[in-house]
């Protein structure tokens, strides 16, 4: 007991200290359990020997993960995406473990270690991918989709996979129990099916009504626990069970009760599978075999990437993402230490290259966070130096837009509806493309540029309507507008209150912060819908309004002075709340005062 605990306590703590830094430095999290697993490993402090029971017991992270992941997935849609599954996974899978296993041959292996080995290396971590996509907003977009039917195929494969490994070996394989298998493998998918479709439904209807929350948390586990095990003891994928169970239930009532009850525990298992992974790199091989383990790691990442990008288009991704798919799915995944394990038993992998190859999967898994940032990094410098500025025919134009977002786009076709003709700047390729799909007169360029400014007919213009995105960008915008267009009107967009100062600082005198008056107008309707007359309602949102702007003007001098601000904005909270008061006394006195 004490031992555990002792474990439990340095597997938080690492997390704890290490994962937020390594978000804060822009390295993301999986990076951060990594190192987190690095450091308390056997090659670093040595606080946790046992890595192997570790890496078993949090696999189960991936478990739930798969399972919540399938109760987004209805039937009809994981039908619907048949043909990327099976046709773009098994392209990935033919096209990937090809090149590899011939790379390994001219590194010397024999042809059925080769093979076994490019077929390990060919699948991808769907723990890793699936992390970095949820993270990065990615499940939804057309890379997410493509890229988890690619791993769903893999997750299916992967059973086959260690079934015909024995067979490449001088262990042979036994026919009867190739079929005694398979017989078993075909039981066990029928019975998650039938236990998904026909048990769960009334069985959680039952248990939720004995309103104990607690029971129903359990026995959330104990289906996933369940089936991971009946898929386990018939030699198949635990993870693919729990995903089919997660999807037979996603029409469920109980479909967000259970996401709810299970998302806590996946979390803290999935962070303990990649502490577990980044405790198994061996560094013994590192350090016996440095220059063959970085060729393997390094062969082995640009061959995926290669591989991965070739076949992007044939699984619909767009081209502006076609990079970010393959460094998604170019390391080797949790599978392939299953698989070379299986290797070693049926003799197919030679013992010397076992510990070199579960090294290199380990090592490929801690660089994809690293080739993630390698590619944000040179997306963002090829956005501003591969493309050149479009040419600009449209000087004659009284309004330049600069950004063409949501918000700019409102701007945009209210002017336009009304007749004045506008030039729009934007740096975003694929934005342009449909904007002007749309009939849109939009330039491609960075605004922040005094030459694309003066091109755009920006000394000749009545009016900047600043709508970036970027704080930065629309601050240095609004810098190069005054300085060197004195004239030029501006309406700036701001994000923030911050953001709002630092415009009005600027001497930009019509700033509108981008939520503030869709908010005033949601509270308005909010006291309305609670019983408060409409005329009301109105005038204690415009009260609140001119007490805000009014604290705004106030901060103004002192904004980039924390505790005067800080001290305005106590004494602003006080201010409204005494003005809202004797509004509030003086309208009951006197009547309502307005229409109803």
């Amino acid at each position: 007991m004490a031992e555990l605990l002792h474990d439990a306590l340095v597997y938080l703590a690492a997390a704890v200290v290490c994962v937020p830094l390594a978000k804060r430095s822009g390295l993301g999290s999986v990076l951060g359990y990594l190192i987190a697993g690095w450091l308390i490993g056997p090659w670093g402090l040595r606080l946790v020997d046992d890595v192997e029971s570790t890496l078993h017991f949090a696999e189960f992270g991936v478990v739930l993960m798969l399972f919540l992941i399938g109760l987004e997935l209805e039937v009809k849609r994981l039908f619907a995406m048949r043909r990327t599954v099976f046709g773009g996974g098994s392209l990935q899978m033919v096209a990937c473990a090809s090149a590899l296993a011939l790379c390994l041959l001219a590194l010397g292996l024999p042809w059925q270690a080769a093979l076994t080995t490019g077929l390990a290396l060919a699948l991808s971590s769907t723990a890793i991918a699936v992390q970095t996509m949820s993270e990065r907003n990615l499940m939804t977009a057309p890379v997410g989709r493509s890229s988890f039917a690619v791993l769903l195929f893999q997750d299916i494969a992967a059973i086959p996979l260690i079934a015909l490994v024995p067979f490449l070996g001088n262990a042979g394989g036994d026919g009867g129990a190739g079929w005694l298998g398979a017989v078993k493998a075909i039981g066990a998918i029928v019975g998650v099916v039938l236990i998904g479709r026909f048990l769960t439904r009334p069985l959680m209807r039952l248990i939720a009504k004995s309103e104990v929350r607690e029971i129903f948390t359990a026995f959330a586990l104990l289906l996933v626990i369940g089936i991971a095990q009946l898929m386990n003891s018939a030699g198949l994928s635990m993870a693919l069970g729990a995903f089919l169970a997660g999807v037979l239930l996603a029409s469920s009532e109980y479909r967000h009760a259970l996401e709810s009850d299970i998302a806590p525990f996946k979390g803290l298992l999935l962070g303990l599978f990649f502490i577990a992974v980044g405790m198994s790199i061996d560094f013994a091989q590192v350090i016996a075999r440095p220059g063959l383990l970085t060729l393997v790691v390094v062969g082995l990442l640009v061959v995926k990437v290669a591989m991965l990008a070739a076949i992007a288009p044939r699984l619909d991704v767009p081209a502006s993402e076609r990079w970010l798919f393959a460094a998604l799915l170019s390391q080797a995944g949790e599978f392939a230490f299953v698989v070379l394990g299986v290797a070693r038993e049926a003799n197919v992998l030679p013992r010397a290259w076992e510990g070199l190859l579960a090294a290199a999967v380990a090592l490929s898994m801690a660089a994809t966070p690293l080739l993630l940032i390698a590619f944000d990094r040179l997306t963002a410098r090829r956005a501003l130096t591969q493309r050149a500025a479009d040419a600009i025919d449209d000087e004659g134009a009284a309004v330049i837009i600069a950004g063409m977002g949501r918000y700019g786009q409102i701007v945009g076709r209210v002017l336009l509806a009304q007749g004045v003709p506008i030039t729009v700047l934007d740096h975003d390729p694929d934005q342009i493309e449909t904007l002007r799909r749309y009939g849109y007169q939009v330039f491609y360029g960075d605004a922040t540029r005094l030459d694309l400014l003066e091109a755009a007919g920006a000394a000749r213009a009545r009016l900047l309507v600043v709508a970036i995105d970027d704080v930065a960008d629309s601050l240095a915008l609004v810098d190069l507008a005054k300085a060197s267009f004195p004239k030029l009107a501006i309406v700036a967009r701001a994000r923030n209150v911050r953001h709002w100062l630092e415009l009005a600082d600027r001497g930009v005198a019509s700033i509108e912060r981008e939520t503030f008056e869709s908010s005033l107008r949601s509270a308005r309707q909010a006291l309305t819908l609670l019983g408060v007359d409409p005329y009301e309602a109105r005038q204690i949102a415009e009260a609140f309004r001119r007490h805000n702007l009014s604290t705004l003007e106030t901060m103004l001098p002192h904004f980039r002075d924390e505790a005067k601000t800080v001290a305005i904005v106590k004494s602003g909270r006080e201010e409204l709340e005494e003005n809202l008061r004797r509004d509030h006394q003086a309208r009951q006195q006197g009547g309502a005062g307005g229409w109803h």
